[in-house]
């Protein structure tokens, strides 16, 4: 366990944070590109109709990539708080505070996605089913994370009141995740489950699964091209910072 130990102190540096997030960052959206354009051209011209929706169906290639990722994004922004509460890692503050509009805004497509859905399906573009009011309190969260990072002046303050909100909402996660099988709920089941051979036929899921990869690839380099802007403008009167610009002006 020694090798992670280093690996999680390294990327606890501000320093080595920015030095590798920009590696990161090229080399996920250099996948995020790819695999999006594929999974949209795949899912929206050459994936089968659906034998009950017809092509309405085909929204779920947006739908379903973008609330796995809010989801996700959130447990990501949390643990980024834990941490920043238990250590203070100026790193995971950075984190949590540039996780949040990227996962707000992820929330957001997944809700009105949902509804474009929802209206062809469902008969209306809103229904207030234990699965949609769970997702609009996850944006609530969202939004709530942003307003205190921006509330407080000290950026410490801020951090911690972000934090503690961030754990806390923790608590809708499961509820969004098991909603369908708690109430009842006009959602259809989880679409992937990794005990379970898709419902879908492969010609479905695949475009699918595409998508979801591309999303997260997206969002990981969305997250780390925001948190180094961030990083460097928190560091700004650091030696390394100094030493980065003036190497730069040469």
């Amino acid at each position: 366990m020694g090798w992670l130990a280093t690996w999680y102190h390294r990327w606890a540096s501000p320093p080595w944070f920015y030095q590798m997030s920009g590696r990161w960052t090229r080399g996920l959206m250099g996948l995020a590109l790819p695999l999006l354009c594929v999974g949209t051209l795949w899912g929206l011209a050459f994936a089968p109709a659906d034998y009950q929706q017809g092509n309405s169906f085909r929204i779920i290639y947006i739908h379903v990539p973008a609330a796995m990722v809010a989801q996700s994004g959130y447990i990501l922004m949390a643990s980024a708080g834990l941490v920043g509460l238990v250590w203070r890692l100026k790193v995971a503050d950075v984190v949590l505070r540039n996780c949040a509009p990227i996962g707000a805004a992820m929330t957001f497509l997944a809700l009105a996605t949902g509804s474009i859905w929802g209206k062809p399906t469902w008969g209306a573009w809103w229904v207030w089913d234990a699965r949609i009011t769970s997702m609009l309190v996850l944006l609530m969260l969202y939004l709530g994370v942003m307003g205190l990072g921006s509330a407080f002046r000290n950026e410490q303050a801020a951090g911690r009141a972000s934090a503690i909100l961030a754990l806390v909402g923790v608590v809708n996660i499961p509820i969004i995740k098991y909603s369908v099988e708690w109430w009842y709920s006009l959602h259809q089941p989880a679409t992937f489950r990794l005990t379970e051979k898709p419902a879908m036929p492969v010609e479905m899921w695949a475009p699918l699964l595409v998508m979801v990869l591309g999303f997260y690839a997206f969002f990981g380099a969305v997250l780390l091209a925001r948190s180094r802007v961030d990083l460097l403008d928190r560091e700004r009167r650091s030696r390394w910072v100094r030493s980065l610009v003036a190497e730069h002006a040469i």
